[in-house]
């Protein structure tokens, strides 16, 4: 008995060792079968991460490139903005110096209407004043020899005779114009009268022109007798 207990005690040893080589053959097997696993399932995992960074990074340089874009895009809208300021600005001072180019020719139209109202008006109070020179004229040319010429410069000369009963075909004479505030101005005289100045400051307050010639005639007579 004593050999089958040493025989079983060995047999059991060779057990356990086999036992222990197989199943640490197992271990080993199952190990490296899930490192392999892991190792694969971390490599495709890697790979995945991988092109997700990668997908990141584009996304990343892409939304730079599209802040790049916004920023040159709001960069160019401020300088048009900028631009169309200063066109609106140009604008309204165009529109203030064409409001005041208008004012300025309106104001011309009515300075012109009224000059050529006063130029109207005078040349009516110019053409009675004629006509009052013609009806006088034609009254001393019967009467008292009187010639009347109209001479350079829209000016009349009025020449009397038979003043000097010794001299009848001597000339007396004055010219008279239509200054531009249309008043009467004798330009000249002869012989000269003191009194000639006078006589025209009459003439333009009572508008008697009749009155006028005739004391012109009375002082040349008058000359006469001194």
């Amino acid at each position: 008995t004593e050999d089958e207990i040493t025989l079983f005690e060995k047999d059991m040893k060779e057990f356990w060792i086999q036992f222990k080589i197989i199943y640490g053959i197992e271990q080993i097997n199952q190990t490296l079968a899930l490192r392999d696993s892991c190792k694969v399932s971390i490599e495709a995992l890697s790979e995945k991460w991988s092109k997700k960074l990668k997908e990141e990074d584009l996304m990343i340089d892409k939304i730079q490139e599209y802040n790049n874009e916004i920023l040159q895009q709001s960069k160019y809208i401020a300088e048009k903005e900028e631009q169309l300021t200063e066109i609106k600005l140009e604008l309204n001072q165009e529109e203030e110096q064409q409001k005041n180019l208008t004012d300025s020719i309106q104001e011309l139209k009515e300075a012109l209407m009224k000059k050529m109202e006063i130029k109207s008006s005078k040349n009516e109070a110019a053409k009675e004043k004629v006509e009052g020179v013609c009806k006088t004229k034609t009254l001393f040319e019967e009467r008292l020899g009187l010639e009347l010429r109209r001479i350079h410069n829209e000016q009349l000369q009025f020449i009397f005779r038979c003043i000097d009963h010794k001299d009848p075909d001597k000339p007396y004479m004055f010219t008279l114009s239509i200054n531009e505030q249309g008043d009467y101005e004798v330009t000249s005289c002869t012989p000269p009268l003191d009194c000639i100045a006078e006589f025209q400051l009459k003439l333009r307050e009572s508008n008697n022109f009749s009155a006028f010639v005739a004391n012109v005639r009375k002082a040349f007579t008058a000359l006469l007798y001194k």
